[in-house]
């Protein structure tokens, strides 16, 4: 993981990972720390598919909002965190992939909030197809101490 990010830093963003059991429960790997850029992927089973065979928009949607989370806690520091209050996800084709790779990136960071886009990559056959576009919006929390 290349970075200018500290060892702390990383390792508050790696957090958000490991202590989010939905997200270990779902499959979603952290591959990619970078400042302000986050980078996951998933490996699709048949868990992850709607009634179509497809794999299921919630899955699209939980990849780009957690991801944007990832790249969003990069970005402010030490001693804050994000939370989520508001996304948009476009489908723009159906998820048909042996991998999922979501690139997350901060497009501006506040004071108060930090505003992401998440793009999901279907990969199949040595190609990469892009699946969906969201645009996340993130509330800056103070953490309430040095150990937080």
């Amino acid at each position: 993981m290349n970075s200018n990010m500290d060892e702390l830093q990383q390792s508050r963003v790696r957090s958000i990972f490991d202590n989010a059991n939905f997200v270990i429960d779902l499959g979603l790997r952290l591959t990619q720390i970078e400042d302000d850029y986050c980078e996951t992927v998933l490996i699709p089973g048949d868990r992850h598919r709607q009634q179509h065979g497809l794999i299921h928009a919630g899955v699209l949607a939980t990849m780009a909002d957690h991801t944007s989370g990832c790249a969003a806690r990069g970005a402010v520091g030490l001693e804050s965190d994000v939370i989520s209050v508001e996304f948009k996800i476009n489908f723009l084709r159906p998820a048909i992939a042996d991998r999922l790779r979501c690139r997350g990136r901060v497009l501006r960071a506040g004071k108060m909030l930090v505003v992401c886009e998440a793009e999901v990559f279907a990969e199949k056959d040595s190609e990469e197809k892009l699946v969906s576009k969201a645009m996340v919006t993130l509330a800056v929390k103070q953490l309430s101490g040095p150990s937080s």
